[in-house]
């Protein structure tokens, strides 16, 4: 394979040995699942536009380790043929981070792939989810913790310009780990459980280096050679930060593509024709001051009135409660609520044939289970009583924690 060090390395069977995957060519989502993929053994192929139209995406992509590339124009109807006929064979797994309405338009929805290949594990990877009020929308890191709930308490310990690494995470940490348990840990379950690979050696160091791979491998393209809080996005642009609203709440801004930035302009009520270049370093200081003021002016619900119809990437920060109940979530059931009335997020990834069907019931008592448990292993009423008398079990006595 591609990539691949030495013959020896080569020759060790991986988890994923023998598995096919197309990975259309996109920002940093699906390249960082697609190594994740090829790391452990996948055949990887990037599906990349032509090289004329593509430069700049080359150039940005520091997640291609054990990748080929197949350079393809799916806009043309034989570009489209060829990657159907690749994803015709069988065991194939398709990466795709574009909008949902392009591959549609192509031929190519799920609709079309997985009639022709039943087998194809057709992934797809949005900011928002297929369905609910943002469906649609554009989004970056930043937008997504904000609307999960997950920034609020964040900014509780004074998230700020000087200590805001934390949505460049989200998407990695997030998007990644989800499709790579969807792509991997559920379909490959069986697999372990053959003992094909029963052995997990796991550590929480080296897990949080590998999902930081983007941000160990960008280093040589500038995107963090000012102090920290200073670069693009751990808050020092004055489009990628938080800002305070007149009733004390935050929106999430994340416009850092110039047709989002000037989106953000137009919402905000300004003329880009007035302000200085958006990449202007030297003007985010007093940028963000201007920002901070004009968002200070409105409400939280009155700056989603405005923004939540456009592409200026700009999302409230929501909190736990907030979150459960935003209508973009409810109508994607993104949260639930067990019999005791406890709200959790719903499981993920959803996946489209064998989706999680989680619990409502309480969460069990210390040893509720313990004789229904062993006798359906096979042990005997004496055996489980001898094991409690000897105080090797405790059988929860239900009705006196009740």
């Amino acid at each position: 394979l591609y990539g691949r060090s030495t013959a020896a390395e080569g020759a060790v069977a991986m988890a994923l040995s023998g598995v096919r995957v197309l990975e259309l060519a996109g920002l940093a989502p699906a390249p960082l699942c697609g190594m994740i993929l090829a790391d452990f053994g996948a055949q990887v192929v990037r599906v990349d536009r032509l090289s004329q139209s593509a430069a700049a995406l080359a150039h940005g992509d520091v997640q291609a380790r054990g990748k080929r590339s197949l350079a393809l124009d799916l806009k043309q109807p034989q570009g489209a043929a060829v990657l159907r006929r690749l994803c015709g064979r069988a065991d194939n797994v398709l990466l795709q981070k574009v909008q949902l309405s392009v591959m549609e338009r192509l031929g190519l929805g799920p609709e079309v792939l997985l009639q022709e290949n039943p087998r194809l594990i057709y992934a797809r990877l949005t900011g928002f989810g297929q369905t609910g009020k943002y469906a649609k929308s554009a989004g970056h890191d930043i937008n997504y913790l904000a609307l999960s709930g997950r920034l609020f308490y964040f900014m509780s310990f004074k998230f700020s310009a000087k200590n805001s690494s934390l949505p460049v995470i989200s998407i990695f940490k997030g998007d990644k780990n989800l499709v790579f348990m969807g792509l991997v840990q559920i379909p490959c379950f069986k697999r372990f459980l053959e003992g094909v690979d029963s052995c997990l050696m796991l550590n929480v160091v080296e897990g949080v280096a590998y999902l930081s791979s983007f941000l160990w491998k960008s280093q040589d393209l500038g995107l963090w050679s000012q102090p920290r809080g200073e670069n693009l996005l751990d808050s020092g642009a004055p489009f990628y930060e938080t800002y305070r609203t007149s009733d004390g709440k935050f929106m999430a801004v994340g416009a850092i593509e110039p047709k989002f930035y000037d989106q953000l302009i137009k919402g905000l009520g300004l003329n880009l024709d007035e302000l200085p270049a958006q990449m202007s370093f030297s003007d985010w200081p007093e940028m963000k001051k201007k920002f901070a003021s004009i968002f200070a002016q409105k409400t939280q619900a009155e700056w989603c009135s405005i923004f939540d119809s456009t592409d200026a990437c700009v999302t409230p920060v929501l909190s736990f409660e907030d979150a459960a109940s935003h209508q973009h979530n409810k109508e994607r059931s993104s949260f639930i609520k067990n019999d005791p009335g406890e709200i959790s997020p719903r499981p993920a990834p959803v996946l489209s044939r064998t989706p999680a069907v989680p619990s409502c019931k309480r969460d069990p008592f210390v040893g509720e289970h313990t004789e229904e448990i062993l006798l359906e292993y096979g042990f005997s009423k004496q055996e489980i009583a001898k094991l409690h008398s000897d105080k090797t079990i405790e059988i929860k006595d239900l009705k006196a924690s009740l």
